[in-house]
């Protein structure tokens, strides 16, 4: 049930973010997304068993006694399912699986886990505009609207940058921006995920690839044509092969450092994997990454 042909066949997307939620979950914490952020609420006097981390030592350097910080968690996520739909993402690998498909059915799942923990779920699917907008709000009500946004969907034309900072521009105040793109327009894409840091958001890049993308595994003459322009080219898969696996690697190891460098999270997700084991990596990975801020 968890193969990615399987999966992208089912009708019933809600269905599908059922049984994916509950196979990535199994064994994690409930609410990776609960309390994405925390406030400092007050100071009190040091108990036996404190955790020391959250002892303030500049202050106890001061008066020479010790407090530690009492946090107030804010249990609300609002969270943005930005779904790349330019042209792109229709390319299907050998198990015709399209990215589109692939970057759907995560976006369903991750949207279902939010929504079951009561926090704001909304949506944007986008190519060089923005073609579905449902904004964030709770209730699994509302989240069956961005089911149905997700849907009713289809891979257009164009690229997607400047829809991403549409999509930014959306959110209000604080949240988490989730993208499930390819990410060609790297220049653009760097660019723009780097003002939602900026802002406070936090940004996960879903990078959907599939496997022939990375690995180029053609062989003889090729005509090869440009999803979003449309233009083509023959080529011989022998001679450009080794030029485009070293571009591809390159590609990827620079998304890989921007995400490090930056801080925000990158999952890479190639549509021959099982989507459950993509965000279990991701979930387990962002908990850990929380943890490590208290």
């Amino acid at each position: 049930m968890l193969d990615p042909r399987v999966l992208a066949s089912i009708a019933d997307l809600e269905l599908v973010a059922r049984i994916l939620v509950d196979g990535t979950v199994s064994g994690l914490h409930r609410s990776p997304f609960h309390g994405y952020s925390a406030e400092f609420s007050q100071y009190r006097h040091y108990r036996a068993g404190d955790d020391l981390k959250y002892v303030d030592w500049k202050l106890f350097a001061r008066t020479d006694r010790v407090f530690t910080k009492q946090y107030r968690e804010t249990t609300n996520v609002a969270a943005y399912l930005g779904l790349d739909g330019s042209a792109s993402m229709g390319f299907a690998g050998g198990n015709s699986v399209s990215k589109f498909d692939y970057g759907r059915v995560l976006a369903a799942a991750l949207g279902q886990l939010i929504a079951w923990q009561g926090d704001a779920v909304g949506l944007v699917v986008y190519d060089g505009s923005v073609r579905t907008h449902v904004g964030a709000r709770l209730g699994q009500s509302h989240f069956r609207k961005v089911l149905i946004g997700l849907k009713a969907a289809t891979p257009g034309s164009g690229g997607e940058a400047i829809a991403v900072r549409k999509c930014i521009d959306l959110i209000r105040g604080r949240g988490v921006l989730l993208l499930f793109t390819d990410a060609y327009e790297e220049d653009r894409v760097e660019s723009e995920i780097r003002r939602a840091l900026t802002i406070g958001h936090e940004v996960a890049l879903f990078h959907v690839l599939t496997r022939e993308e990375i690995d180029f595994p053609y062989r003889g003459d090729l005509e090869i044509e440009d999803a979003e322009s449309g233009k083509r080219v023959l080529a011989n898969a022998g001679r450009i092969g080794p030029q485009y696996r070293a571009a591809m690697t390159a590609f990827l190891e620079r998304w890989r450092s921007r995400a490090a460098s930056y801080g925000f999270a990158y999952a890479q997700a190639v549509t021959d994997l099982r989507p459950d084991q993509v965000l279990r990596e991701y979930l387990l990975k962002r908990t850990a990454a929380r943890s490590g801020q208290r």
